[in-house]
């Protein structure tokens, strides 16, 4: 829970702030997951802090929620293409990588369990998607696309 809480932290997902008149906060909890080795002994305990984003208000909390997905066949045909072509191949994986978008509109969060506000009625502004929000995956999609392709077209558009 505690390297969950650093990530949240050091990549500024919120801020505590008083809770505005007329908005309502979505809850928060922990899940928890035990990862295994090959061999099946525990190879580490994760937890990670989900936002119950089934609660969020379409048109209030967020308006689009589409991210493309790849389908199962194109990656078989750029797997087969790949190897036919004797081409090396890397993988790529990005730690917490849904806290990585950016969120545009206004989404308050419950205090999660295991952090502290500082006064009563205080809430976690969020500043970043975070995993269970409803646009989690449409922002995660559009930080790294426009990060690894073409930034000047996604600075034109938003």
């Amino acid at each position: 829970m505690q390297n969950e809480l650093n990530a949240l932290e050091l990549n500024h997902t919120w801020s505590l702030v008083d809770l505005p008149p007329n908005k309502t906060p979505i809850g928060a909890k922990w899940v928890y997951k035990i990862k295994h080795k090959s061999d099946g002994s525990i190879e580490r305990y994760k937890a990670r802090l989900v936002a119950k984003g089934y609660t969020q208000t379409e048109g209030i909390d967020y308006f689009d929620t589409f991210a493309p997905v790849i389908k199962l066949t194109t990656v078989r045909l750029l797997l087969a293409i790949a190897s036919s072509q004797n081409w090396t191949l890397h993988q790529l994986d990005i730690n917490n990588a849904f806290l990585h978008g950016d969120l545009h509109e206004e989404v308050y969060m419950a205090i999660p369990p295991g952090v502290v506000g500082h006064k009563p009625n205080q809430v976690c502004k969020l500043h970043k998607s975070i995993y269970g929000l409803k646009q989690a995956s449409r922002q995660w999609y559009h930080k790294l696309s426009s990060t690894l392709f073409f930034p000047w077209l996604y600075s034109i558009s938003t």
